[in-house]
């Protein structure tokens, strides 16, 4: 893995308008975008159409895109690709749902981890929950997109939230019973629904 002062450099000379900086940039964050593209992926269904490197690519164009983003770091710029990548999956499961039809399995939650190992997931559920929660919590669903969307450590986390590492875990912690009753539905919160 490069270090993130190099990186961190570069984003800021990208925005002051240096566009070779972009060109320097990208060998230096593709491998882990792409892990974090085939990330995603394995938790998508087994015959996903699209591919790491496609998801990788269309996430790269949006970033390109954001002219008035002013980079902080590496942390900050993993942390906008993963989002892009999550809303490509979301956009893709939905588009995929329109064609097929309400059909979709939901996505599973435990209190452990956020997702099952399932690879059936029906991403436009989580993102109704996610946008639920970040209507009531928005840090708390910021720490959900970094931590499970943009694989970021509790460090990285709080470092872009400018937040205390042991804020994030408590938030994590909170964000993730929240989204396990709104996606497991009635039956999660007790019999009455509560």
């Amino acid at each position: 893995m490069k270090p993130p002062e190099g990186v961190t450099q570069l984003l800021k000379a990208w925005n002051e308008g240096d566009e070779t900086a972009l060109e320097k940039l990208m060998p230096l964050v593709l491998d882990e975008l792409r892990r974090l593209a085939a990330s995603y992926l394995r938790r998508e269904r087994a015959n996903h159409t699209l591919q790491p490197t496609a998801l990788v690519n269309e996430a790269y164009l949006r970033l390109v895109g954001y002219k008035r983003m002013q980079w902080q770091n590496r942390a900050h710029f993993m942390a906008a690709a993963a989002q892009s990548m999550r809303r490509i999956l979301v956009d893709h499961a939905r588009r995929r749902n329109a064609k097929r039809g309400a059909n979709a399995e939901h996505v599973a939650l435990d209190a452990e981890a956020v997702l099952c190992a399932d690879r059936s997931h029906d991403f436009g559920a989580l993102d109704d929950a996610l946008s639920a929660l970040a209507a009531r919590a928005p840090r708390k669903a910021k720490v959900v997109e970094l931590r499970f969307f943009g694989g970021l450590s509790v460090e990285e986390t709080a470092e872009v939230l400018r937040v205390s590492p042991i804020t994030v875990m408590r938030e994590w912690k909170s964000a993730k019973a929240w989204l396990y009753r709104e996606l497991a539905g009635p039956s999660a919160n007790g019999p009455d629904g509560q």
